[in-house]
């Protein structure tokens, strides 16, 4: 996680963000200190990666880059706005001994985009990361790749209409892709979670799952029953001064994938 200690929306690469409408600092604090606190209260260990100056948007770490097996991809942003982002997120993998640390030479947008589950990796497209880097991604991670076509631009991250529960669970919102892609996903997950536009629009969908707490929107209530249907524990937190930049819990949390 990146603490917002420069976080502001101060310019507009997605439909949620609004410059013209102050954002309320104290309040995004909060909420990320809770959202830490949830994920040390579930017993996970939380690194900190070092804000800087001038990149507002280093809070959503998620899309910093990939991690599995202890092998790190690196993002490569789109705008330029976020473009420098970059380097510290790769100097952070680095400096924290991965077995190996890849810079990417196509546009990826990190977690963001791509979503390890079971021996695949789900892989957004559409508005942001490059078809091209998924097949770099399968390359140096050594999987396959499977490619999803996001198409509603208020989903412009595959984390954002898809999130993965377990191994061989995810749950989505049907609306955000591509006919292909929806016959791709029920396909591939025949028993999935799906999840209506008012929840979407929640960010129900932009979770952190431990395969039993999954960490949620607070205002996802209808995800949140779901879950509790299926034998989870979901766990509501406050994001809605987080999410004016276009990111919730899950944006704010890379997760670190440890060999074996």
């Amino acid at each position: 996680m990146c603490p917002p200690e420069y976080f502001d929306v101060t310019y507009a690469i997605n439909p949620w963000m609004r410059p013209e409408v102050p954002t309320d600092l104290a309040r995004v604090h909060a909420q990320w200190e809770a959202l830490r606190a949830v994920y040390l209260g579930l017993g996970h260990q939380v690194e900190l990666v070092e804000p800087v100056p001038g990149l507002p948007d280093m809070v959503y770490a998620a899309n910093g880059g990939l991690v599995v097996d202890d092998v790190a991809v690196g993002a490569r942003f789109r705008y330029p706005q976020r473009r420098a982002e970059a380097d510290h997120y790769l100097d952070w993998f680095r400096g924290a001994g991965m077995r190996r640390v890849h810079a990417p030479s196509y546009v990826n947008e990190g977690e963001g985009d791509f979503l390890p589950v079971g021996g695949v990796v789900l892989a957004g497209t559409g508005f942001r990361t490059e078809p091209r880097a998924h097949a770099e991604v399968a390359g140096v991670l050594g999987r396959r790749v499977l490619t999803l076509e996001l198409v509603d631009p208020r989903f412009y991250h595959l984390d954002t209409a898809l999130c993965v529960l377990t191994e061989d669970l995810v749950a989505y919102y049907p609306a955000a892709f591509s006919a292909r892609s929806n016959a791709l996903l029920q396909e591939t997950f025949p028993g999935a979670l799906t999840v209506s536009e008012r929840e979407a629009v929640a960010f129900a969908l932009n979770a952190v799952s431990d395969g039993l707490h999954v960490v949620i929107s607070a205002d996802a209530v209808g995800f949140a029953s779901t879950l509790r249907d299926h034998g989870f524990i979901p766990v509501g937190v406050a994001t809605d001064e987080i999410r004016r930049g276009g990111g919730g819990a899950k944006c704010c949390t890379l997760e670190l994938r440890p060999a074996g």
